[in-house]
């Protein structure tokens, strides 16, 4: 089964119109701001979207730069973000990353993968992030759905997130390559699920070969 990949891309950015953006990108929709970004999905990581996004609103209220947020007390960033998950570690990693930020890149979150990697609590999913959805710049942020639809597809054939990012790199043009996120995270949460898709509502289900899949609806 041959891969139109255009077919594919087209067909499901038509189709995630009707499905809700994952909160991260949701967040970005409102402020397009690398900090803002960058602490939502610090926040989001093992989190339900609609804790994170609550979270988040409470948290920025308190304060939204890198500058103010550093001099919370971290129990109010405790409660502020509470109940995601791991919510006390994650109140300790933002205090450490905003102290970072102003103290060596002047209160600015870096626009290069390298350097985002170099902050605590900060993987390649969430520093792609920062560098496709805050700063638009050619990246491809996988995360459990990217990895596991884009195996399932047979797009690609890999162990490990990391080893999909690569992956997918040498077999998607370019120009996908920040879309291709929100789409099959909105994808995954909506109709292929990890356990038992609904095939019979996909819309790509003639690109797909279902690879791994055992049972479906």
């Amino acid at each position: 089964m041959a891969h139109d990949i255009d077919s594919i891309i087209l067909t499901l950015n038509q189709a995630k119109r009707l499905w809700k953006l994952p909160v991260v990108s949701e967040i970005a929709e409102l402020n397009r701001d690398p900090f803002r970004i960058l602490i939502s999905t610090i926040i989001s990581l093992r989190t339900k979207d609609e804790v994170t996004r609550a979270a988040s609103e409470r948290l920025y209220a308190l304060a939204d730069r890198p500058e103010t947020l550093m001099l919370l007390d971290p129990s109010a960033i405790e409660k502020a973000i509470y109940p995601a998950g791991f919510y006390r570690n994650k109140a300790k990693t933002i205090i450490e990353v905003c102290t970072v930020l102003v103290n060596k890149y002047d209160s600015v979150v870096p626009d290069d993968l390298d350097e985002l990697l170099k902050l605590k609590g900060v993987g390649r999913k969430t520093a792609n992030l920062v560098i496709t959805v805050g700063y638009n710049k050619p990246g491809i942020c996988v995360d459990t759905h990217v990895h596991r639809i884009s195996n399932r597809l047979g797009l690609i054939k890999t162990k490990t997130p990391t080893e999909s990012e690569f992956a997918l790199m040498e077999k998607l043009p370019q120009k996908y390559w920040i879309e291709y996120n929100d789409m099959l995270v909105a994808f995954g949460q909506n109709l292929c699920k990890p356990i038992s898709p609904l095939c019979s509502e996909c819309p790509i289900h003639e690109h797909c070969k279902r690879v791994g899949v055992t049972t479906h609806r």
